[in-house]
């Protein structure tokens, strides 16, 4: 008993493409030296490709030398108060 096995790399198919877009489509195709099929394969190809992934942004913000602040024990409430100028508050 004999067998016979088939492999189809490619398959029929019957598109309805508008008159003006097919017409297009043959003149590139004739104007790149290839076939209709040829031209809608990359085109689909094209279509269904992953969208290529955005570079993340480099964001390069300005730094500025600014002076030492003072050291003062958060703590104390007395030196924060003198540090930032203001009179303590009544308690």
């Amino acid at each position: 008993m004999y067998g016979c096995v088939l492999l189809y790399s490619h398959m029929k198919t019957t598109l309805n493409l508008d008159d003006e877009l097919l017409r297009r489509a043959k003149q590139r195709a004739a104007a790149r030296g290839t076939t209709l099929t040829a031209l809608v394969e990359a085109g689909l190809r094209a279509a269904l490709a992953d969208p290529p992934r955005a570079q993340p942004a480099v964001l390069n913000f300005p730094t500025f030398r600014g002076e030492t602040p003072p050291v003062v024990d958060p703590a104390d409430r007395a030196a924060l108060y003198d540090v930032m100028g203001v009179r303590e508050p009544l308690a």
